[in-house]
């Protein structure tokens, strides 16, 4: 299940199974508690959209301060919609600048995984025994290359993470009811399992509508994830603009949410 809950100024989505595992902090943000104007109202943090940098490095500081999360410790990546995965790993430096790939993985306390959105799928993993998450942003060419499946098997390989302690959490994405597809977007999905159950032809010939969390969650569980442990919002970004950013539905001038999970300080099982 999920819920709207707020922090300050700024609401934001939950999921009732994660909040429940008392271990970490999570939030799929809405649009609404921050300081932007215009198309970018009010929480934008894309920092390619056109909103001013002060703006969004402001609404970066209120979630920082809403979340608890600790400075220089939210890390956000130059998503490239790809399935490269960047591991967080050890007691190091955190990467300087935006990392590019589409997915990250931490066992580090105190580190926030940032994906920002606007109609993509955020995805977030969490090992529920090992105490190991991940954050993935999952377009249609990251769906169809594969970023889902490789968090999990990056999670399998690198943490031992075994596929019945996983949760994959896909948050709010623009959903089949809006979102059409030409053919390029049919081949590149044409190949995976249960295509017909996300991609439904339309009345135009050459068209289609995709169902983006839904071919996501297929390529989850193919990994071996059971399926009672693959949740999903249900939010279609595009006709909840009140509370999401869209970028099809405000054809291209959009600001983008900000989606973060992070492991507690305190709650760091090697110091227990």
């Amino acid at each position: 299940m999920f819920r709207i809950a707020r922090r300050g100024a700024i609401e934001y989505l939950e999921s009732e199974e994660l909040s429940a595992l008392g271990f970490l902090t999570h939030a799929f943000c809405t649009r609404r508690g921050g300081v932007s104007t215009g198309p970018y109202s009010s929480l934008n943090v894309g920092d390619l959209t056109g909103d001013g940098e002060e703006k969004i490095l402001q609404n970066l500081n209120l979630v920082e301060e809403a979340f608890g999360i600790p400075d220089g410790r939210l890390v956000l990546m130059r998503q490239v919609h790809g399935a490269e995965i960047r591991l967080l790993d050890g007691d190091g430096l955190l990467p300087e600048g935006l990392p590019e790939c589409d997915g990250l993985i931490t066992a580090r306390p105190g580190v926030a995984l940032g994906v920002r959105t606007a109609d993509c799928v955020p995805i977030f993993f969490v090992d529920r025994v090992r105490r190991v998450i991940g954050a993935a942003h999952a377009g249609w060419r990251g769906t169809a290359r594969g970023i889902a499946a490789a968090m999990v098997e990056t999670l399998a390989g690198r943490f031992s993470s075994r596929r019945q302690d996983l949760l994959a959490v896909i948050g709010p994405a623009i959903g089949p009811c809006c979102y059409q597809v030409d053919a390029p977007v049919f081949e590149a999905f044409s190949s995976m399992p249960g295509v017909d159950l996300f991609l439904h032809p339309c009345v135009g010939k050459g068209r289609w509508m995709a169902d983006l969390a839904m071919a996501n969650r297929l390529q989850i569980r193919e990994t071996g994830v059971p399926s009672e442990n693959i949740l999903s919002a249900g939010f279609c970004t595009a006709c909840r603009q009140d509370l999401f950013f869209s970028h099809r539905a405000g054809r291209g001038r959009a600001g983008r949410q900000i989606n973060i999970v992070m492991l507690r300080a305190g709650d760091d099982p090697k110091k227990a």
